[in-house]
């Protein structure tokens, strides 16, 4: 195999690794232990907050898009926006 062929060939290999690993999480610490990033990111209070307020949040939106979409509801609830706008 011509040298020029098998540089290209392991740079490809090299770039499709990264890939991968980059798509799956899978990362390189400096102590050369391999982890998932998943594994860090459960172990973050800060995180498990987040997520937490993100369910929340979305659960919120749920209800939202159930009040805007039903059509008894949503007629109400513009006469009362009116109602309101017309006080002010």
């Amino acid at each position: 195999m011509d040298p020029f062929k098998m540089v290209v060939w392991i740079v490809a290999i090299v770039a499709i690794a990264s890939v991968l690993r980059a798509k799956y999480g899978i990362r390189h610490e400096s102590k050369g232990r391999r982890g998932l990033a998943d594994e860090t990111r459960l172990a973050d209070p800060d995180a498990d907050r987040m997520r937490e307020e993100l369910r929340a949040l979305r659960e919120r939106v749920a209800v939202l898009e159930r009040i805007l979409t039903d059509s008894d509801r949503s007629a109400m609830l513009d006469r009362e926006i009116e109602a309101l706008r017309a006080r002010d």
